[in-house]
């Protein structure tokens, strides 16, 4: 058996968790009803795809419910198996308890490849996976709230809305079930840049840490830094964007068929284009190809973002990577191997557990958003305007002077719903980071942040727990 199948990703969540329970005080029965997957749903069903009939195997896992409802994303993909969906499970409940989201956390997931079906195949497949979900109390706006995630998007999702709206007539919350949706289904703007825009927030923020950057050897702001960005999916992309339009330049793209490099500089649009164009990102103007896609993690960069799947950083190549910086953009991408290297070669990893939470913030206010039926900015909007027009006005009025009319369109805007969704993700994203980082730096003991990210998690979890009088 190869090491990579031994690599259990549930395992690796646990190894972390164990790591950081050492720093906390809390009783050991709470800790282990903390780790463990509260309820684990397998199911089989059968789906008719063109004459033949096809046996789907799908799960969903509810890790914890020390709050409800449990909220986690759906990805279709062939590696889907117990495991995978029980570490992204556990993932989020952690996640979610860093970024003060009150959600526990759950996961679902359909072992299939999307590529070989049409979409009215896949259709069905989504609409039979939500039925499964809907007989056994497994979604509902105040029980368990799916999202997108590799492999699925804003339309799957609205499938599933549609779904459960029919099993469901009358119920007045119902567009709570599932996020992510279009935003004419009662989807929230923001919500498909979210994972990349946290991201970068998150990283915009450690880089602001004038003391973090002087033991790494860099100069504090994104501005002017080096980065690679492995996978240009939704976060990837996003990740890739922002960065560049902070001033950092994005050198190289990888994709799972290569990867580009430019040492001016890559635009992600460009690159996006030219894939859709070609089926693929090599060959791209003016960029060097690099054939093998996992060489790009080596490269000489500031800062690294792995952005694709699990598991793609290990023991092996870690000692070759030279980003001074890491930042998980997906769930799970280095091993525990992988972080003793990083953390002995003095480069600073930024966990995914809440550099991710991008997704799940944005997800939480349209959750909010749905269950308040009104769109967020609706009601002051033109009230914040206004009363910028009085002020503007009382200080021509005074100084005599004329506000020019850029100035005046930028004063006086009032918020639209991407603003204020932009505004809770940034609040969200500067306060998690802050918290970690004190919690690492005033305790030398604690090896690295992901350790530091996990007592931050623990010890919000355990008190809800402690709280709700479950434990003495």
């Amino acid at each position: 058996m190869s090491s990579h199948q031994e690599y259990s990703f549930f395992g690796a969540v646990e190894q972390s968790f164990d790591k950081a329970a050492a720093f906390t005080n809390w009783d050991p029965g709470i800790l282990e009803q903390i780790k463990q997957c509260n309820s684990v749903y397998r199911m089989h069903f059968p789906v008719k795809i063109g004459d033949k009939i096809e046996v789907i195997k799908a799960y969903r896992v509810q890790h914890s419910h020390h709050k409800t409802p449990c909220k986690g994303g759906i990805r279709f993909a062939t590696s889907v198996n117990l495991d995978e969906v029980m570490a992204l499970a556990a993932l989020m409940t952690y996640k979610c308890a860093i970024v003060n989201v009150p959600f526990g956390g759950a996961k679902g997931g359909i072992t299939i490849d999307p590529k070989k079906y049409t979409p009215y195949e896949l259709e069905k497949i989504t609409r039979r996976y939500t039925h499964e979900l809907i007989k056994k109390n497994f979604i509902g706006p105040g029980t368990d709230v799916p999202a997108p995630d590799y492999g699925t998007g804003e339309r799957e999702m609205a499938w599933i809305l549609d779904t459960y709206m029919s099993q469901k007539p009358g119920e007045v919350d119902a567009l709570a079930c599932v996020t992510g949706k279009p935003v004419t289904q009662g989807g929230v703007r923001g919500r498909r840049e979210a994972t990349g825009l946290g991201v970068y927030f998150g990283i915009r923020e450690v880089c602001n840490m004038a003391e973090v950057m002087k033991k790494l050897g860099l100069e504090p702001g994104v501005e002017g830094k080096t980065v690679v960005v492995q996978g240009l999916g939704n976060v990837g992309f996003h990740a890739a964007k922002y960065f560049r339009e902070g001033g950092a330049k994005v050198i190289a793209i990888a994709e799972y068929e290569g990867a580009i490099m430019h040492p001016d500089g890559l635009n992600e649009n460009d690159v996006f284009q030219h894939r859709k164009k070609t089926g693929s990102i090599l060959n791209y103007p003016g960029a060097t190809n690099i054939t093998k896609s996992s060489e790009a993690l080596e490269l000489e960069c500031d800062i690294l973002i792995p952005a694709a799947l699990e598991n793609v950083i290990n023991g092996d190549n870690a000692p070759r990577v030279k980003a001074k910086i890491i930042g998980e953009a997906a769930n799970g991408p280095l091993t525990p191997e992988a972080d003793e290297v990083f953390t002995q070669k003095g480069s600073l990893v930024v966990p995914d557990m809440y550099l991710n939470a991008g997704g799940v913030t944005v997800s939480y206010f349209e959750w909010l958003k749905n269950l308040s039926h009104v769109r967020y900015g609706r009601l002051e909007k033109r009230f914040t305007e206004n009363q910028n027009k009085n002020i503007i006005k009382e200080i021509e009025g005074l100084t005599g002077k004329k506000v020019n009319d850029t100035q005046k369109s930028l004063i006086e805007h009032g918020p639209d719903e991407v603003d204020l969704v932009y505004s809770g993700l940034e609040e969200t994203m500067i306060t998690a980071t802050r918290e970690i980082m004190e919690l690492w730096l005033n305790n030398p003991a604690i090896p690295d942040m992901r350790t530091a990210a996990y007592v931050v998690a623990i010890n919000k979890v355990a008190t809800s727990y402690a709280e709700l009088g479950i434990f003495p």
